[in-house]
């Protein structure tokens, strides 16, 4: 194959470096551990106000360790948690490849379920333990030992290199596209990768070319103007729960299809191929249900396991609260209820104008006995990249160096608002290399990821910068 660039082997003589770049990673294992679990010791959750400090704390060590490693990093301040960013210059002429990741991470509770605290980094059983071991600084990462990889093996990398790491990701990353838009102009690449998503399974790596979006919102039911004596007042004052538990009971019908009128309208058919696709792909309903701990699968009637996860929208329940929730019995009729409301959108469908349905509809089901408060907290479209070409070809040569198999193509059910933004904003498609696994428990107690996932992660970054140099000439 003719390249635009010198290949490794060539570079290594020329410049006496005497080490490929999996020998780098292989004499630096347990170095890069210890810089990872360093990072992970960050509580950096950007949901929680007190950790404000900790935030830019993290932001300054890991632009500091971008400096260190041979790539420029600067902190970049926006309306809220600073931007890392970083850039490599090799040719005029190579491709330019846009990083991106994110160092914030979801709040740790409930503490109580961790076996280990959260940002005491810990490994058990061939995993390493905390809060943003795989979402998202362990895949971030990643990519920077494979970037140091090849500089400290090749001392140069084959592509032009911009790596943007956002402290906000975990709060919809309300400053991104601001920022975006400022600095189009500086980010502009030929290709973009992310690697925030997972594998199918422990025995396949996977490209994901489809993600849902996202619609937010809560909703608070208001009552009486305290909480009530049920004694006294029981029967001839609605209860906030009741309602908005009939409220919520309302929002799908017997066959689990969202009774949101307009919520389909813009919604496509799952089509023939990418239904052929998913049948190529293995599923054991019994293994998937015994891994979430589940009695039996759930979901709009007429469709499969897959297309429910990656190809139809859906309506959730995230939280619930109203009323004593303390030890022991309080009679009390409360003042209020509330709860929180994703759904997750295919292509097509308008955050904005999907949460306004919501509020419509909810409006027009309640009783005027209560007061109902809609609030629409925005949300992010989905996002479908194209699952061939030359980018792609170069991603699946990548990862078949890094872990040794070809990988497999999916969707995956989840958002990652900065996809569709990098798109419109900058114009550039992305890769989305998953190194996790759907049971790493992110968002959840005891996040984890599996150090062997975390080495052909690394393996993976570190021959990327080579595939995608020579993709104009394939």
């Amino acid at each position: 194959m003719d390249r635009n660039h010198v290949s490794a082997a060539t570079s290594n003589h020329a410049l006496g470096y005497d080490m490929t770049a999996f020998d780098y990673l292989a004499s630096t294992t347990d170095q890069r551990l210890n810089q990872l679990k360093e990072f992970l010791r960050f509580p950096s959750v950007s949901a929680q106000s007190d950790h404000k400090a900790d935030i830019r704390d993290c932001a300054t060590w890991l632009n500091r360790h971008l400096n260190d490693i041979g790539l420029t990093s600067k902190l970049e301040e926006t309306a809220g948690n600073p931007v890392v960013y970083a850039e490599y210059h090799a040719d005029s002429d190579a491709p330019t490849v846009l990083y991106y990741g994110h160092y914030d991470v979801q709040p740790p509770e409930p503490l109580d379920l961790w076996t280990t605290p959260p940002f005491e980094p810990e490994i058990r059983d061939g995993y390493l333990y905390a809060r943003g071991a795989t979402d998202d600084k362990g895949q971030t990462f990643t990519h920077i030992k494979g970037l140091e990889a090849v500089l400290k093996s090749e001392g140069r990398l084959p592509v032009n290199v911009k790596m943007l790491i956002e402290g906000e990701e975990e709060v919809h990353s309300a400053n991104l596209p601001g920022y975006l838009k400022k600095n189009k102009e500086r980010l502009k690449a030929d290709i973009a990768v992310i690697s925030d998503t997972a594998q199918f399974d422990k025995k396949r790596p996977a490209i994901t070319f489809g993600l849902r979006g996202i619609a937010a919102s809560e909703i608070t039911v208001y009552g009486p103007n305290r909480d009530l004596h049920s004694g006294s007042y029981g029967g001839a004052i609605a209860n906030p729960i009741t309602v908005l538990a009939q409220l919520v009971a309302q929002l799908h019908d017997k066959n689990n299809k969202v009774k949101i009128p307009g919520f389909y309208e813009h919604v496509r058919p799952v089509s023939r191929k990418t239904r052929q696709m998913y049948e190529t792909l293995p599923f054991s309903e019994r293994t998937f249900l015994r891994e979430v701990g589940a009695k039996g699968l759930h979901g709009e009637k007429g469709f499969t396991t897959y297309e429910r996860k990656w190809d139809r929208p859906t309506c959730e329940i995230n939280g619930i609260t109203g009323g004593y929730q303390g030890e022991g019995a309080k009679t009390i009729i409360p003042s209020f209820a509330s709860c929180k409301i994703t759904m997750r959108l295919v292509p097509d469908q308008d955050p904005d104008d999907v949460n306004r349905k919501l509020a419509a509809y909810l409006k027009s089901i309640c009783p005027p006995s209560v007061k109902l408060k809609v609030d629409l907290w925005g949300g992010a479209s989905a996002v479908v990249v194209p699952n061939d070409g030359p980018w792609l070809d170069a991603a699946a040569a990548a990862i078949k160096k890094g872990f040794g198999k070809k990988p497999v193509f999916m969707k995956e059910g989840g958002s990652i608002p900065v996809v569709a933004d990098l798109k419109n904003l900058i114009g550039v498609d992305t890769l989305l290399l998953g190194f996790g696994q759907n049971d790493d428990n992110i968002h959840s107690p005891n996040e984890r990821f599996r150090i062997v996932d975390f080495e052909n992660g690394c393996r993976t970054a570190a021959a990327l910068p080579d595939e995608l140099a020579s993709v104009s000439t394939r």
